[in-house]
């Protein structure tokens, strides 16, 4: 019976080894080597090329700034979704989830006609007498549309950790005399800090990694790391230094990522202390 179930994780193996592995396996030998094939690591010390080291600061500061953004705004509306009765609650979260349905580029498209010069947000301030501002092509669009398509990925995780809080908890906080400030912050926010944790992840690392968003409201103006990448596996055709270059990219996620998870663990241990 066991052999019987262990043939249901054959497709999945099968799945992981050749959408998975075989490629992070292509991408290391050709990040290693040259047009040659022979060996070198300038692939991966050109990061240090001055264009390439200001596209992945300025990726790092849009990632966090998108990140920080979401968090301001997810975690104060996690607190109004939990405090909302439970029929208004499914339908709220709905809501938020409803724009994922949507074709990713239509979202983007949408968001730069709203931005252009001659678009909806422009033609209010206009109306209003405040005159028109430039957003689109500039980095702040760029963020504007990174926060529009992350932001139901930080509001979910930290939404089903104050779920997950007890009421009888906070009760007896009350019942000892803890104010408002004493139940939020020696509470509320240790016992949700895992699903912020979570959420700053999976927030953070496609904000890092995104080429798409810079291309459409960047206007080709707004250079990220992703956009260097995919220039250079399509335009320059240098699969070589696309490699590398993601290798390095790859390092700055999984520690990112692995740093946040050590975290997510000490708070874990500290909420229940």
């Amino acid at each position: 019976m066991n052999k019987f179930r262990k043939l249901f994780a054959g497709p999945y193996i099968v799945w992981v080894i050749g959408f998975t592995v075989l490629p992070i396996l292509m991408i290391l030998y050709y990040a290693f080597t040259n047009a040659d094939g022979a060996l070198t690591l300038q692939n991966v010390t050109a990061i240090a090329e001055p264009i390439h080291f200001k596209a992945l600061l300025l990726s790092l500061r849009l990632a966090l700034e998108c990140t920080v953004i979401c968090l301001l705004l997810s975690y104060p509306l996690a607190m109004i979704l939990n405090g909302l009765k439970i029929k208004k609650q499914s339908f709220v979260v709905f809501i938020f989830v409803l724009p994922m349905w949507m074709n990713f580029m239509l979202r983007i498209l949408a968001w730069q006609m709203l931005l252009s010069n001659n678009g909806i947000i422009n033609s209010i301030l206009q109306t209003l007498g405040f005159g028109g501002i430039q957003i689109l092509n500039t980095p702040t669009a760029v963020v504007f549309g990174m926060v529009y398509d992350f932001l139901p990925f930080m509001i979910l995780p930290i939404y089903n950790s104050m779920v997950k809080i007890r009421k009888d908890v906070i009760e007896a906080a009350r019942d000892l005399g803890a104010n408002n400030g004493i139940v939020f912050f020696r509470i509320i926010v240790p016992l949700t800090m895992p699903g912020v944790i979570s959420g700053i992840i999976m927030v953070f690392v496609p904000a890092l990694t995104s080429f798409v968003i810079s291309d459409l409201l960047g206007g080709g103006k707004v250079l990220l790391i992703g956009n260097v990448i995919e220039q250079s596996f399509i335009k320059g055709m240098n699969w070589n230094l696309g490699s590398g270059l993601s290798i390095v990219l790859m390092i700055f996620v999984i520690a990112s990522m692995a740093f946040m998870n050590s975290h997510s663990k000490e708070t874990e241990g500290a909420a229940v202390w």
